[in-house]
């Protein structure tokens, strides 16, 4: 099941759904004597990709999901635990550690250790399953934080097994229990987490980073240049909107 809502997930996401209808778009054009709808799919796929591929598209949707909550604010307060959800990592000894690391997971475990010097007194919790490799995610974090920042391993908690972010909620539980945490995530991915967590009944501090939504620094003419990395921006947009549909069709099923 896992699996499966994967790969159809990697289907419907804007590259390559438009380019599957491009190539419906070709194969009518080849085969049958229908024209006007051969060239009618061809252009859906090519407006398609470039509005995706736009600085204003990808940004107005970004931004509308990253802002529903706002970057850590230090507390008087003390934290128990900080938890740092995976995103991703290869397995190359050429590379150094923090290249093994994705970006995302980069940026997300730099956040997490940027809170843990304000509040010292708390515990990392650091999670992700091994995704096909021998190292899982949790433990590639924590060989990573040992080593940028010298955290103790004796103050990571490592969850090792989840492999989204449901699984990783309903093993933080027995971890967390009633205590206070703060929760580490990327700004899209936060409202579908917080949701994940509270339903799971615990009432994290939501802790976003890596906001990618924002198109202040772009010059006019560049906005409206297509460029792969909006079409990325488009494309977490809409995988994030896609978990919070599933999100949604799950708990309405259960």
């Amino acid at each position: 099941m896992f699996a499966l809502k994967k790969t159809i997930a990697a289907f419907l996401m804007p590259l390559p759904f438009m380019l599957f209808i491009g190539l419906t778009g070709l194969l009518v054009l080849w085969f049958t004597r229908h024209k006007f709808i051969a060239s009618l799919l061809i252009l859906i796929a090519f407006t398609g990709i470039f509005l995706a591929s736009l600085k204003p598209v990808s940004s107005v949707l970004l931004a509308h999901m990253e802002r529903q909550y706002k970057g850590y604010i230090p507390s008087t307060q003390p934290v128990d635990y900080i938890m740092i959800l995976g995103h991703g990592h290869v397995m190359d000894n050429h590379q150094p550690i923090t290249s093994r690391l994705s970006r995302t997971a980069l940026v997300r475990l730099t956040e997490g250790i940027r809170i843990l010097r304000l509040h010292p007194e708390a515990k990392l919790i650091l999670s992700g399953y091994k995704g096909g490799t021998s190292i899982s995610q949790a433990r590639m974090m924590a060989t990573a934080a040992q080593s940028l920042a010298g955290i103790n391993p004796d103050d990571t908690i490592l969850l090792e097994t989840p492999r989204n972010t449901l699984e990783e909620a309903t093993q933080a539980v027995a971890v967390v229990g009633n205590k206070r945490l703060v929760l580490v995530t990327s700004a899209s991915h936060m409202p579908r987490a917080m949701i994940d967590f509270q339903q799971q009944g615990l009432q994290p501090i939501p802790a976003p980073t890596e906001f990618l939504g924002s198109d202040s620094d772009i010059s006019q003419f560049w906005r409206y240049a297509p460029n792969a990395r909006n079409l990325e921006q488009t494309e977490l947009f809409w995988r994030e909107t896609m978990g919070l549909w599933w999100q949604k069709l799950s708990n309405w099923l259960l």
